[in-house]
């Protein structure tokens, strides 16, 4: 019996598969699409995290699609508003009908001689294992593990008598009213934790390691509001998000070429916030700036919380944790009814499936990025990834772009199949994150794909370098392979620029 065959089959209905769903219906209408998800609902980390506060780290000008303007004047929009314009956009380019939910990909199996591959799912909920064919198959996975949080060995962890959360897995109605609250971390998830719990519970601690970057910023666009009484839609939208998309990169670039200059300035702007009497060691990081993502916080509100008195920040290393809380390096206590430990995440390449080309297991995560885009020496597949230094999406919007091109190249031309070959062996020991130093980039850098040493193996993570490459210059460009299917995948250097 054949199997259901698909032109396009995308594995992810986050933010990433979304937005290559809808740029596969805008640029290539007549290509029969499927989105593989594993959960019941569309949204991917937007419908897994459910942690109070939980919110874009990125302006939403910038995370939302080019192609859909993200109409709200919030900047950094609640997990709830980013769910509800991802099932919206899904609806206005009609791709919300061909989700599959439930379905955990287990492998994919490209065979040469019939030019496809076979994807294999199981139903979790039925036990049913589920395969459909498909010309080309592109990750909308994201890089971590959805079934395990990054936990440090604790010691004594097991002798605190109160309630323990990893945001990763928040418990639903959970009750933290009048409760003394620890939240371990300094990154992202912690600073968006201990304001929005503040209120409620009797204290908030943030207990860190060491200090992160963490910076103020509007919440409401202004600008953009004044912009919209004036210009059509389409216009302001474009404005606003190439002017966030300057702000942040003129941000890391000055970082990276003055980094005590910037150090100061970001200094200077949590001071003005939290008061003169603050002591300023809990925000002066080690690093310099950009070495990890900053931190941005809506209208400071993680510096008001601190500065009256409602929550506090301890940076110490824990020794231990004891019945009534956690012992500290320094012998100090803090004691606490509930401990949230706001430790990251692990890195995991594809969601954990197994790839195999011609029944042969891959070693993806050993597998450079061509272009940040496809992966070497695998056939029709591709990999949406954004950006570290940016929003996630000014990266994803481009591959999207990039994928519906190739598709199209290779209609017009009469061939099937692409693949990137590198001839030149410039494979680097370095993981597409590898200029980010951020604990959980460390921790699984052995774990993600990898990068060359020049392009279009060279993963740059610049918006205007990257902006050319995938979407001007030329799709044949002597290093992608283009065959018809059955045909083999030859290496010859005459061979790879056929279709040019």
């Amino acid at each position: 019996m054949d199997l259901p065959h698909y032109d396009v089959l995308i594995i992810g209905a986050g933010l990433s598969g979304i937005g290559m769903a809808c740029q596969l219906a805008k640029e290539c209408p007549t290509k029969r699409i499927t989105i593989l998800e594993r959960r019941e609902s569309l949204g991917g980390t937007w419908d897994l995290f459910r942690y109070p506060g939980i919110r874009s780290d990125s302006d939403m000008f910038t995370f939302g699609f080019g192609f859909r303007p993200w109409r709200s004047l919030k900047v950094l929009a609640d997990g709830p508003a980013i769910r509800d314009y991802l099932g919206e956009t899904a609806r206005e380019f009609g791709i919300e009908n061909t989700i599959q939910y439930g379905l955990k990909v287990q492998r994919a199996d490209w065979s040469s001689a019939r030019g496809r591959w076979t994807v294999t799912s199981l139903h979790e909920k039925t036990g049913e294992t589920r395969e459909v064919t498909a010309r080309f198959v592109v990750m909308g996975t994201g890089y971590y593990n959805y079934d395990q949080g990054y936990l440090p060995e604790f010691p004594g962890i097991e002798q605190f008598k109160g309630q323990r959360i990893h945001p990763q897995f928040w418990p639903e109605n959970l009750d933290y009213a009048g409760k003394r609250v620890v939240v371990i971390g300094s990154g992202a998830t912690a600073v968006t934790l201990v304001p929005s719990m503040a209120d409620k519970a009797a204290h908030v601690t943030m207990l860190q390691r060491s200090p992160s970057y963490v910076f103020s910023l509007p919440n409401y666009d202004k600008i953009t509001e004044v912009l919209q009484k004036f210009l059509p839609e389409s216009w302001t939208h474009r404005i606003t998000r190439m002017r966030n998309l300057k702000f942040y990169r003129l941000s890391y670039k000055l970082s990276q070429r003055y980094p005590k200059a910037m150090r100061k300035v970001l200094m200077n702007g949590v001071k003005k916030k939290v008061g003169p009497d603050f002591d300023m060691t809990h925000f002066n990081p080690r690093y310099n700036p950009w070495d990890e993502r900053l931190c941005a916080v809506p209208d400071g509100d993680l510096f008001n919380v601190l500065r009256n008195g409602k929550a506090s920040v301890v940076t110490d290393q824990i020794d231990t944790f004891v019945p009534e809380g956690i012992r500290l390096k320094s012998g100090k206590v803090l004691e606490a009814d509930i401990i949230i430990t706001a430790t990251g995440l692990q890195l995991q390449t594809f969601g954990g499936m197994e790839v195999r080309i011609d029944g042969v297991p891959q070693q993806v995560e050993q597998k450079k990025m061509y272009k940040a885009v496809l992966l070497e020496d695998l056939p029709n597949l591709a990999a949406i990834v954004g950006y570290t230094n940016l929003s996630w999406t000014m990266k994803a919007d481009l591959s999207s772009a990039y994928v519906c091109r190739l598709i199209n190249y290779l209609d017009k031309k009469g061939l099937d199949v692409a693949t990137p070959i590198d001839l030149e062996g410039c494979t680097m020991d370095e993981s597409i994150f590898g200029s980010l130093r951020s604990g959980y980039v460390q921790r699984g850098k052995t774990k993600i794909m990898r990068q060359g040493s020049k392009a279009p193996w060279r993963v740059t993570h610049n918006y205007e370098l990257d902006r050319p490459m995938l979407l001007d210059q030329p799709v044949a460009d002597g290093v992608l392979q283009f065959t018809k299917a059955g045909e083999p995948i030859a290496k010859a250097p005459e061979q790879l620029a056929r279709a040019a």
